[in-house]
């Protein structure tokens, strides 16, 4: 999978900025749909990393109404609680369930955060129809260069 990673971003570097262009929306950031195209077989890591996002965005949302949290502040916050937040997943998976299977993780380190940053900046319905479009279509892509070597 690791091996088809930068193309896979190179053709989610694409078709992000073709929907923004053309839709005007952003598709979670310009890495995310390349790296949620490779792990569309596999669910339970696409709606862990979901979740991430969604819980980082929330924690943000909700600091924002005690302190300020704006500009700068607010994407570093976003990429760093999303990095925590995906950390306490991945530990809790791994460790306090061990029924689960260790393959049940959120996908890379800043995802969720830039998945939060997007949801927060564009609205949680666009920027889910878009980033599942735009993963789609990558992933299209994908099956039609490489063909049933990817997995």
């Amino acid at each position: 999978m690791t091996e088809f990673l930068p193309l896979s971003v190179g053709i989610g570097l694409a078709v992000s900025l073709l929907f923004t262009e053309l839709f005007g929306l952003a598709a979670g950031g310009m890495i995310v749909p390349g790296y949620l195209a490779l792990f569309l077989t596999r669910p339970v890591e696409v709606l862990l990393t979901l979740a991430a996002g969604f819980v980082t965005f929330a924690i943000v949302h909700a600091l924002s109404s005690i302190m300020i949290v704006y500009g700068r502040r607010r994407t570093v916050l976003m990429i760093l609680l999303g990095y925590l937040v995906g950390t306490l997943i991945r530990w809790a998976t791994r460790d306090l369930t061990p029924e689960i299977p260790d393959d049940y993780t959120v996908i890379g380190f800043i995802i969720p955060g830039l998945i939060a940053i997007w949801l927060d900046r564009q609205g949680v319905f666009q920027t889910l129809c878009s980033l599942v479009t735009a993963s789609v279509v990558v992933r299209l892509f994908l099956v039609i260069f490489v063909g049933t070597e990817l997995h």
